[in-house]
């Protein structure tokens, strides 16, 4: 299974190169659905996806702003089903367990609710930068749903971090052409230091929020 799954990855950009060679309109979609398939399976990197629809645009063989959109597309349908899990665990599981077993950890379903007003306070801003920071831009839909982000707001500000982030790779993919994978290299630098940073502030806001309910008890 684990070698299946390695082919699939390893397979992705020579899927994209002979789609690009034979028909260059499908190759957006095969594209948009990489980028789908990267937010549901997080080990497959947009750093090698959108770069190489970059490399590809430098060529002439595809179009810049049809590339964007397709990866935008794909990378918002793809973040759907981790807010969806969210939000399934919110209401099916998390409040029951609060109203079941609350009592013992101390928390309340009031508490649930103090915690959906401090996201919906907090949460565009984790939702925004989380879509920036690999590693983190795929889980952070999961919290959002948790604490039942309207969906709406989801989509703008998902849909505009990963814009941001789809542009900076296929705008590297375009200056690099053919060293296009050395940038998959300079993002695993870049997400060693962003990571602890997104979790610090992440703990920051959650120390915030627990002082805050103190306070109020």
């Amino acid at each position: 299974m684990s070698l299946l799954f390695l082919n699939l990855i390893t397979s992705i950009p020579d899927l994209i190169t002979k789609t690009v060679e034979t028909n260059p309109y499908f190759a957006y979609f095969v594209i948009g659905l990489a980028m789908f398939l990267e937010n549901l399976i997080p080990p497959i990197p947009s750093e090698i996806i959108m770069p190489l629809g970059g490399f590809f645009v430098n060529k002439g063989d595809l179009n810049f702003y049809i590339l964007i959109i397709s990866g935008l597309i794909g990378t918002v349908i793809g973040a759907l089903p981790w807010y969806f899990l969210g939000k399934l665990l919110n209401e099916k599981k998390l409040a029951n367990f609060i109203d079941r077993k609350g009592k013992f950890v101390g928390i309340s379903l009031k508490d649930l609710d103090k915690s959906r007003i401090w996201f919906d306070k907090y949460g565009v801003m984790l939702v925004f930068w989380g879509r920036l920071i690999p590693g983190i831009r795929t889980l952070i839909s999961v919290p959002a749903g948790i604490e039942l982000m309207p969906i709406n707001k989801f989509l703008i500000w998902t849909s505009l971090g990963s814009l941001i982030w789809v542009i900076f790779l296929t705008s590297a993919g375009y200056l690099f052409g053919e060293n296009y994978a050395i940038i998959e290299l300079y993002v695993d630098n870049f997400k060693v230091i962003l990571k602890p940073i997104f979790v610090i502030l992440l703990l920051y806001f959650f120390i915030r929020f627990l002082k805050k309910l103190k306070n109020n008890n």
